[in-house]
């Protein structure tokens, strides 16, 4: 049938999530640091997300669309309360309070039990990616970790387990909060006049975070260097959820 119904232009989307939650049936889900209509026949038409998108990313358009199905929708969400995303649309820890202390994570500080001295294993100041200098010459051929600013608070042995070997530099920033769009140019810039051996991107499971890979993904294409890219993501009790490394090869 044919039907009003919502367009989402990813060029202007941000990922913040507004729209997610402002969409009573569950019809957009943030993926890959993006907006997206899961499914059409969610989508009621009346537009409750439109209004509330700070980028104007959404508007209406008449399009030949299923029908929109009350009983999909309560089963749909339905799931997503069971799967625990109802509370949480954007994927974002921002968009929901938890309180943790009686959740237990499955990693455990060593060091603490052997009271063993912690010291800083930072090697750059600053480490903010905005703030970095892409001519700093620790830079040269070093070891990029690439992190979303959340993961040091949530990965309680970050600096141990990511920053001790030699020649690491550390760089953080947010993909949802600040421009990915800078990031992924002074990345380039810092990956063709640096070449590094190696860059580990450690992100948060939320799906807003996953940004920062695509952002370093356009880097590297852009820069058109060899190197491994390693991705760590980190659950929000500190565990590391998942390991994956793609190596970048330019003839």
């Amino acid at each position: 049938m044919k039907r009003k119904i919502i367009k989402i232009d990813e060029e202007k989307c941000n990922g913040c999530g507004i729209c997610a939650h402002a969409c009573h049936e569950g019809a957009i889900q943030i993926v890959n640091g993006k907006a997206r209509l899961v499914s059409e026949s969610y989508c009621d038409g009346l537009g409750d997300c439109i209004g509330e998108c700070p980028q104007g990313a959404i508007t209406f358009e008449e399009r030949e669309a299923a029908p929109y199905d009350e009983e999909v929708v309560k089963l749909h969400l339905v799931s997503r309360v069971k799967d625990n995303m109802s509370p949480l649309p954007c994927g974002c820890p921002g968009s929901m309070a938890r309180d943790l202390r009686n959740v237990s994570s499955s990693s455990k500080i060593r060091n603490i039990i052997e009271k063993e001295p912690i010291s800083s294993r930072l090697g750059n100041w600053p480490v903010q990616i905005r703030l970095i200098p892409a001519h700093a010459l620790y830079l040269q051929n070093a070891n990029l970790v690439v992190a979303a600013d959340c993961t040091a608070y949530a990965f309680a042995d970050f600096h141990r387990h990511f920053l001790e070997k030699k020649d690491t530099v550390c760089l953080i920033g947010c993909p949802k909060l600040d421009d990915a769009q800078e990031y992924a140019e002074k990345m380039s810039q810092i990956i063709a006049e640096n070449t590094p051996h190696a860059i580990t991107v450690i992100h948060m499971e939320v799906p807003c975070c996953s940004g920062l890979i695509h952002l370093m993904e356009k880097a590297i294409e852009k820069a058109k260097v060899n190197l491994t890219l390693n991705v760590v993501k980190i659950g929000i009790r500190g565990d590391i959820l998942n390991r994956e490394s793609i190596k970048y090869i330019f003839s």
